[in-house]
């Protein structure tokens, strides 16, 4: 199984990074057995760009074949290339090491990713508004979807 994983550094000691797709480096670790077999530490090549940096890092994982990334969180883009991709994604917290997330991954332990930034893919959330009408829901929400909503009310 490969599995990449986002940081900083880069290495089997550092940190889970959480960001996808602005973090500096990726690392590529294969496992077989459950033992890791071998490690290898790449620049992102999605980090410096200006635009489309989460995509770029899913399109990269995609073509190193992963089967798995972890991350902290995934921005809407990135998220909905991986998951177009039959990725897995999980998330980590800030303080797991890349080593202890891959053992958590591998107890079945790594709670699946979550997508961060804007809600949904545009951002626009669904509320239900306030007064007898329906809001429109331009809320915009933590990446989560969820909208203020501002009915009108009354008939």
């Amino acid at each position: 199984m490969r599995i990449i994983v986002s940081t900083i550094n880069g290495g089997l000691n550092d940190r889970v990074n959480q960001a996808f797709g602005r973090t500096p480096t990726f690392t590529i670790v294969d496992v077989e057995n459950g033992e890791i077999t071998s490690i290898q530490v790449v620049p992102n090549p999605g980090y410096s760009q200006p635009r489309g940096a989460g995509v770029t890092a899913a399109q990269f994982a995609i073509d190193q074949g992963a089967e798995a990334v972890i991350a902290g969180q995934f921005g809407p883009n990135s998220y909905g290339v991986l998951q177009a991709a039959g990725i897995r994604m999980y998330s980590a917290p800030a303080t797991m090491t890349v080593r202890e997330a891959i053992a958590a991954l591998l107890r079945g332990e790594l709670q699946p990713g979550i997508q961060g930034g804007t809600g949904g893919m545009d951002g626009y959330g669904g509320g239900m508004g306030r007064g007898m009408r329906r809001g429109r829901g331009m809320g915009r929400g933590m990446g989560r979807g969820r909208g203020g909503g501002y009915g009108r009310g009354g008939w």
